[in-house]
């Protein structure tokens, strides 16, 4: 057994290596989903055999020792090597490949189930979603708002509240779905999401937008244009770059492109069932449905709520919506 967890554990290890060399594209879900399995069944081998065995094994040592002392006390010898009495404790404790799986277990099992159902953390690797989320946020995900899914396949197995406009969603990139992808919610089935000249519009209704004091973008060091909005009963701000263009460029493929209208003032799209629009806080500066498409239901990851650490500034700490 310790030639095979030997095996086990390299295994891990090289997915893992190879994963951080960018020389596989690497999947946590699936990673920590296999990690619980195997270190559970080491534990259950450890709980129902080898434990059990080792405890039997003790116990005649255990019986035998007793037994010895018992023949030496009748010849008069009461002093015997305390080294057999600690023999059997050696025989109780856990070999290393029994530590390093079944000792493993409880940890991983629990943050599997945190992860899978309840909150998974992410870091936010760009600056689509400014001023809101900044790049190096440490986020909060809630995995049950939207439903319960399972994880690894991502099936829903409960019904949740269904995702409103100027929700804050993580969920797995269209063209892409082993990556995972933050945007806000614009337009839910049935919508028409219309952004021409940078104005949104939807179902032909204007969205709310007042001028704010200009954003200086630190990455860039650029003023930009900042704008509160009112999506959805959700008050946020967003960004416009004065110097990008209102077009739309380079919009690829997608499923349902016949549902997009583009022209030189931007795009009109209806959404389909079981779809949505997503759009960055960053608008003139985000990769979103209106370049790669409509995000299904089946893609969706949680709702993002809370930045827990961001080890640049530590007052972004804090809930946001």
């Amino acid at each position: 057994m310790a030639f095979l967890t030997s095996l086990v554990l390299a295994a891990f290890a090289a997915y893992v290596g190879a994963w951080y060399f960018n020389a596989i594209e690497g999947n946590f879900a699936l990673l920590l989903f296999l990690a619980t399995v195997v270190t559970g069944l080491y534990w259950l081998a450890e709980r129902f055999y080898f434990l059990p065995r080792r405890e039997r094994a003790a116990a005649r040592l255990e019986e035998s020792l007793t037994e010895r002392n018992a023949r030496l006390a009748g010849q008069g010898i009461r002093q015997v090597d305390t080294a057999d009495a600690k023999a059997s404790e050696r025989l109780l404790m856990q070999p290393w490949w029994l530590d390093w799986t079944a000792g493993l277990f409880p940890v991983i099992l629990v943050v599997f189930l945190l992860r899978s159902f309840l909150y998974e953390p992410f870091k936010i690797p760009s600056g689509s979603m400014m001023p809101t989320l900044l790049t190096g946020d440490l986020i909060l995900v809630n995995k049950f708002t939207y439903g319960l899914r399972l994880p690894v396949i991502n099936t829903k197995i409960t019904d949740g509240t269904p995702l409103a406009r100027g929700d804050v969603v993580v969920f797995r990139y269209p063209p892409k779905p082993s990556m995972d992808y933050i945007k806000r919610v614009v337009g839910i089935p049935g919508d028409e999401v219309a952004y021409l000249n940078k104005k949104l519009t939807i179902n032909g209704q204007p969205v709310s937008k007042v001028a704010e004091a200009d954003y200086l973008d630190n990455e860039s060091m650029r003023l930009l244009k900042q704008y509160g909005e009112d999506l959805g009963g959700k008050q946020h701000k967003l960004l416009n770059d004065e110097a990008a263009p209102s077009f739309v460029p380079g919009a690829s493929d997608f499923p349902f492109r016949e549902n997009c209208r583009y022209s030189v003032e931007g795009v009109v799209c209806k959404v389909p069932a079981g779809n949505y629009f997503m759009m960055g806080d960053n608008r003139d500066n985000s990769a979103d449905s209106r370049f790669w498409g409509f995000v299904p239901d089946k893609n969706i990851v949680g709702r993002a709520f809370f930045v827990w650490m961001n080890f640049g500034d530590l007052g972004r700490i804090g809930p946001f919506q």
